[in-house]
């Protein structure tokens, strides 16, 4: 269950700078990015340490891919006067906070992390027998727990990831939030809820602590919230005492499941630069063009006449994405009664690219001809970062006895 206030709405989210973005991260991410800057406190950055991990050799890239990457968003609409842009090594509190929660990490729960043993397998050539990169997912953790994240947008193969930083959060508030007289703290707040909602709460506490009544815990969580006088201390108290810990320090954020990608690549797997199927968001035209009407097609369409199911076309993917419903109709009949060919079945869907590529492109100029804004929005968000980060690791040192 939850330990999210209503306090804590801030979503966070990173991406590895490896240059130009492409359809697939359009798609698959940031137009979830772009809906949630409206709907939340949203902290983006560039995770260039995280670059690191596994490319540790081969830093010359790092910097400018960093760049291209922050144009890629706010050509494609990441607002900053929505959301922070900030790039991860530049809130050095990201690694203090990674520092001091390795501290009480067991090494156990990084070994047991998927993606530990799947990213070896896959990525065999490089070296990654390094510290770096068995603690690479706990820096995430730190990534989140530094602004109290509340959502993080991910998607059902990283859960294992955020299950990870919920409990070193809950590890953190069980050893550190029992702070001197949090007993006597909790007995003031409960009185200040009044007879009638203290009595609720110890009702759903002896539920949920006696009978791991989940309703219960989420009934007094809803009535902690409700509580108009109590202070932002006396409610993370009496939310730990709810369940069962301390004073809760570092919130446990929740998944917010990012829809599934259904951009696939050029060749109909998943669109990726290592299988070299993709398009870049501000790629070219001509070269959009070319790569599309060379796309491969149903098989079975050997020639002109032949006809063929679009099911089995990998632009027919495409079309589901770009073209509309009419279109579809049209590509439908057309393709199956061979009425239309491949290069015409492909135009139509290729008009709809190229319209919005000129809009990312366009909008992209105004950031590559004026770099001084870029640092300019980056400095900002790393400041705004930085504010928040500093508070959360004062209080993560204070809580450890380490604030002299």
């Amino acid at each position: 269950m939850s330990s999210v206030s209503q306090e804590f709405t801030r979503v966070v989210s990173g991406m590895r700078p490896t240059g130009s973005l492409h359809l697939g991260h359009y798609h698959g991410v940031l137009k979830n990015w772009i809906k949630l800057q409206h709907e939340y406190q949203c902290f983006f950055f560039v995770a260039d340490l995280h670059a690191l991990t596994t490319h540790y050799e081969q830093t010359d890239v790092i910097e400018q891919s960093v760049w291209d990457v922050i144009i890629d968003w706010l050509s494609v609409g990441i607002n900053p006067g929505a959301c922070k842009i900030f790039i991860q090594s530049k809130v050095p509190e990201h690694c203090e906070l990674f520092t001091l929660l390795s501290m009480i990490t067991p090494q156990s729960w990084l070994e047991r992390v998927p993606t530990y043993k799947d990213q070896q397998e896959k990525l065999k050539d490089l070296d990654l027998a390094t510290y770096g990169f068995l603690g690479y997912p706990l820096l995430q953790s730190a990534d989140i727990l530094a602004y109290k994240a509340g959502l993080v947008p991910v998607g059902e193969d990283q859960l294992s990831h955020l299950e990870l930083t919920r409990e070193v959060a809950r590890r953190f508030n069980y050893l550190y939030g029992k702070d001197k007289g949090f007993q006597s703290k909790v007995d003031e707040a409960i009185e200040k809820m009044g007879r009638k909602n203290a009595k609720a709460y110890l009702k759903c506490l002896k539920a949920y602590q006696e009978g791991g009544d989940a309703d219960a815990l989420e009934t007094g969580h809803a009535l902690v919230s409700s509580q108009a006088n109590l202070s932002l201390g006396d409610r993370e108290r009496l939310y730990g005492y709810l369940e069962g810990s301390g004073k809760i320090i570092l919130p446990e954020p929740q998944a917010l499941l990012t829809p599934v990608s259904k951009m696939p690549g050029l060749d109909s797997q998943k669109m990726s630069k290592s299988y070299n199927n993709t398009i870049a968001l501000r790629e070219a035209p001509e070269v959009i063009t070319h790569k599309i009407k060379t796309m491969p097609t149903d098989p079975a369409r050997v020639r002109r006449q032949d006809p063929g199911t679009p099911e089995k076309c990998p632009v027919w993917e495409w079309h589901k994405i770009y073209s509309s419903t009419s279109a579809q109709e049209w590509v439908q009949a057309g393709c199956t009664t061979a009425g239309i060919g491949c290069l015409e079945c492909k135009q139509v869907m290729l008009d709809k690219v190229l319209e919005e590529n000129k809009v990312f492109r366009k909008q992209a100029e105004e950031y590559i001809n004026n770099p001084s804004l870029v640092k300019e929005i980056v400095r900002d968000g790393c400041e705004a970062a930085q504010n928040i980060a500093r508070e959360t690791l004062q209080e993560v040192k204070t809580a450890m006895g380490i604030k002299f």
